[in-house]
């Protein structure tokens, strides 16, 4: 995909840090479908900011089948400036342009901005840094963070704002902004992400990131301005539905995530947020109890609260010190943690056992305190299990599954396009 003397090359003047950094290439994608009225003039704005210092960026067309005169139009540009490049795909859909073309870049950095160019250009620059520091593995742009220049009607900014809250509540993700039109990867994240995604349209953007966050990759968000294109051929209400189906098969595929090599967990950090859970729930079960004993007997009290704050606590184990976002073997890691309940009421059991003689106006403080006390010695058990059997990571399994389902449809797609059309290569495109 990359050419030396296709580089967006950066200005002569540097920093002494600059001067010394490696530079950092850049494939930045404009998908395009019947654009022949605006494509000029944002090609040329593109141009016209020029990258930042240490950064190399290469402007990609893709044609999503265009019928208009937008391929002619793509094709002048790229032989004009040596910045640009034209790809032509004989099939539409936004995502399926962009996994082609980022799955065919040897940038160090891919990213995309619609043609419109809603979103503050300026962006690019603070993403592709995060990512080069490494501090971030995606960086997006969002709309919906508070303070920005935003203008849009009104019916689409409720459609947005209801349609993130859902994906929040029904995929558990964190992202506040899935389908701005403005994101970037690293090479190594979009290497491992695309193979997983599965749709082609304006579902893409939202699935990706949703793999992302269940990955363990790190997602930047950057708030910025945004203005609405009145002319913009999406089709919303469709386009709403299409993407509420695609979440009902993210949410009910249990088997699709992506499973990678991830950096050993921080076991000190665990810990502390463990420790975090550990005070929340025992506050909590000890509430339970307490307001228990005024209708049940002391053994089914214990066992009621016992019950719901170990339900709570691997809830809040699995968000909050193990980091899992997925809404997959929720059930399961429940079924796991009531496991323990097992063990946790052995635990108590005993020192109800100990309590039951405690006589005098503090016999409920101290049948309180030995329960607690034996919460708190099951407690480190509990962590063991949920680190080493509850929470399993298991990633080189889900890895090997995960290449063998990439290497089966990578070969199944490569073979139906090469039918499709013969001036499709074997990366599915045409270069220009």
């Amino acid at each position: 995909m990359r050419h030396e003397s296709s580089a967006w090359q950066q200005p002569e003047t540097q920093t002494a840090d600059t001067a010394t950094r490696p530079t950092t290439t850049v494939d930045l994608v404009v998908p395009v479908y019947n654009e022949e009225a605006s494509l000029t003039a944002s090609i040329e704005t593109l141009l016209s900011a020029g990258p930042a210092h240490g950064t190399e960026v290469t402007i990609i067309i893709a044609d999503n089948a265009s019928t208009d005169a937008t391929p002619d139009i793509a094709a002048a540009l790229a032989a004009t400036h040596p910045q640009v490049e034209y790809v032509r795909l004989e099939q539409k859909g936004r995502g399926r342009a962009l996994s082609q073309v980022w799955r065919a870049s040897s940038a160090d950095v891919v990213a995309y901005t619609d043609v419109d160019l809603a979103t503050d250009i300026r962006v690019l620059e603070p993403m592709v840094e995060v990512i080069r520091s490494g501090l971030a593995d995606v960086a997006i742009a969002s709309r919906l963070q508070p303070g920005l220049a935003v203008e849009r009607g009104i019916r689409r900014e409720i459609i947005s704002r209801c349609y993130n809250r859902l994906l929040k509540v029904s995929l558990g993700v964190g992202f506040s902004d899935a389908q701005c039109g403005f994101k970037a990867l690293s090479a190594q994240a979009a290497k491992e992400l695309l193979p997983q995604v599965e749709d082609s349209e304006w579902f893409f953007d939202t699935e990706l990131l949703a793999r992302a966050e269940w990955a363990g990759y790190r997602i930047h968000e950057f708030g910025t301005d945004w203005t609405d294109d009145p002319e913009s051929s999406v089709d919303v209400i469709s386009t709403a539905w299409k993407d509420l189906r695609g979440i009902v098969r993210l949410r009910t595929g249990a088997r699709s995530w992506l499973g990678r090599d991830v950096p050993a967990p921080n076991t000190g950090a665990q810990i502390l947020h463990f420790i975090d859970v550990g005070i929340i729930s025992t506050v909590l079960y000890a509430v339970l109890f307490l307001l228990g004993l005024q209708f049940v007997s002391d053994t089914a009290a214990n066992i009621i609260a016992l019950l719901l704050s170990t339900i709570a606590n691997t809830a809040l184990n699995r968000s909050h010190t193990f980091g899992v976002r997925s809404p997959h073997r929720r059930l399961t890691a429940q079924v796991k943690g009531l496991a323990a309940f097992g063990l946790c009421l052995a635990f108590t059991s005993a020192g109800l056992a100990i309590a039951d003689g405690f006589t005098g106006p503090w016999a409920t403080a101290g049948t309180l305190a030995v329960l607690t006390v034996a919460n708190l010695a099951a407690t480190v058990v509990r962590f063991v299990l949920m680190r080493t059997w509850v929470f399993a990571r298991g990633t080189q399994n889900a890895a090997d599954r995960a290449t063998h389902r990439a290497a089966h449809r990578g070969t199944h797609s490569i073979s139906t396009t090469a039918v499709e059309s013969a001036h499709i290569d074997e990366k599915g495109i045409d270069h220009v």
